[in-house]
């Protein structure tokens, strides 16, 4: 049985918490997880400059802004990610900006996935330890109320259909970073305005 709120207040950190945290690491020669690979340390970077173009270029479209500030109720945002996931690195920044944007309605900690192996087991994506996840909780932390994972669905096709066509991982990750690139944070945002909406806002 996952005690989602001894996790979320004993174990997770905030966004800025985070951030520095792989920052740090990087400094050190390592990343997040037990693999610091010259490959994983070459994603931690990548993402890091991921993250930041899209904290300082993406914004809530009005209907999610407008989602979030009509939420009715106050949630927890629980985020299973790693620093050299590229996925996470596109998406975690949008988690961020619905949460400041909720104004004290949303509280986020993020936690490490190689750190809390029974919690992404019990979030598989077709039986995979895919990332970010997404969990929402209730105010007390302790009843999952959504989830959302690893990222868009219709990525989440394509990159199927991509896999099937090459076993170069670095073509099909130029791909998916290029899907990223020109969708500009959109479906993400569409999809997690129905999640929000769905909660009941």
């Amino acid at each position: 049985m996952i005690n989602y709120r001894e996790i979320f207040e004993e174990q997770g950190i905030d966004y800025l918490t985070y951030r520095a945290l792989v920052d740090q690491l990087l400094l050190e020669g390592k990343t997040t997880g037990p693999d610091n690979s010259e490959a994983m340390l070459h994603y931690s970077k990548m993402n890091v400059q991921r993250m930041n173009r899209v904290d300082k270029t993406v914004s809530l479209n009005e209907e999610l802004a407008a989602v979030v500030e009509n939420l009715k109720g106050n949630y927890k945002f629980l985020v299973i990610t790693e620093g050299w996931c590229g996925d996470a690195a596109q998406i975690i920044p949008v988690f961020n900006k619905i949460v400041t944007a909720s104004l004290g309605k949303i509280d986020m900690k993020f936690v490490l996935r190689d750190k809390n192996l029974p919690l992404i087991d019990a979030h598989l994506t077709n039986g995979g330890r895919a990332i970010p996840v997404l969990i929402v909780l209730n105010e007390s932390a302790d009843q999952v109320l959504a989830t959302w994972a690893p990222r868009p669905q219709i990525l989440q096709a394509l990159l199927k259909e991509w896999k099937k066509e090459t076993s170069d991982s670095m073509l099909v990750a130029e791909k998916l970073h290029g899907w990223y690139a020109k969708d500009k944070t959109q479906t993400t945002q569409a999809e997690l305005t129905l999640l929000l909406k769905g909660l009941g806002s």
